[in-house]
């Protein structure tokens, strides 16, 4: 038998758990953006460790562009290289500064995001980094007159703060130097699983729970039966604080949570974000009520 609290503990895990898998997603699939040749990556998380005067600094994270080669997946293959800054800073022309396979750091705008990586291409850098105007990242896609793009850099668009901070300490003459990898998602999550046995265990823990405490409440209840007078009785015999399910029950409860987690992870929408915090309201005010009746009882 399976109390109510525990049904909504390991709802709650379930989903939980699945929200953070969701949250740590490295590749994002997009439909509305348009793809043709030569511009049909998907949406990567670059991650971007820096070094100051050889020093290790901080990491940051951005976005891989639709177009351009892929980059490494793996950081002890990733190549620590230069960044210097583009003059002119929006890379809109072939810049003053000559490169040598460094990483140029140019900011967004005047001109299309491929037209900036075309430009530094052929001045000779190894990849181009755009600072955002923004703290978030955003999708770098083709123009929509571009059938045929060709380009032999990749590109990884930067927050505001993080390209700032970068571009500051290159203009304090520092020497700034990176890696760009974007790690792949393994094929089984070493998370994933640890939540599902988490899940589970809640499962049967609560069972066990909930079979130890109305075992201990029949052995108080017929106690009472024994020494109380007839009228006690009459009064004592009440509803019970748990529900009776069966192990079938608690088995198929588990196979329809695993498959309602499957369909949340291939249907993930804002509307269903929405109905989750819902489903937790409910959950957490159900569990609260009945740890509040548990400790005053």
């Amino acid at each position: 038998m399976v109390s109510f609290e525990g049904v909504y503990s390991v709802v709650f895990v379930f989903l939980f758990g699945v929200s953070l898998v969701l949250a740590g997603d490295i590749v994002h699939h997009d439909d509305v953006a348009p793809t043709r040749p030569g511009c049909e990556n998907n949406f990567v998380l670059v991650k971007v460790p820096t070094w100051i005067d050889g020093v290790e600094n901080d990491e940051y994270v951005g976005v891989g562009a639709r177009f351009g080669p892929t980059l490494e997946s793996k950081e002890k293959h990733a190549n620590h290289t230069r960044v210097v800054i583009a003059d002119p800073p929006d890379c809109c022309s072939k810049p003053k500064n000559k490169l040598t396979s460094e990483i140029i750091l140019v900011h967004r705008g005047k001109c299309s995001f491929t037209t900036k990586a075309n430009i530094a291409d052929e001045a000779g850098a190894s990849a181009i980094l755009i600072i955002n105007y923004r703290t978030e990242l955003f999708k770098m896609v083709c123009e929509e007159n571009e059938t045929d793009v060709d380009i032999g850099i990749p590109a990884v668009m930067l927050p505001q703060d993080a390209g700032l901070n970068m571009e500051r300490h290159i203009k304090n003459n520092s020497i700034v130097s990176i890696q760009l990898y974007s790690p792949l998602r393994p094929l089984v999550d070493v998370a994933e699983v640890f939540l599902w046995l988490m899940a589970v265990g809640t499962i049967l823990c609560a069972s066990y729970w909930s079979a130890w405490t109305a075992r201990e409440a029949a052995i108080e209840q017929e106690k009472l039966l024994k020494d109380a007078s007839d009228d006690y009785v009459a009064e004592s015999v009440g509803s019970r604080g748990y529900v009776e399910i069966s192990t079938t029950a608690a088995i198929l409860f588990v196979v329809l949570a695993s498959c309602f987690l499957v369909m949340l992870y291939k249907l993930m929408s804002f509307w269903f974000v929405e109905i989750l915090v819902v489903l937790f309201c409910i959950g957490g005010i159900e569990g609260l009520q009945t740890c509040l009746v548990a400790l005053l009882s």
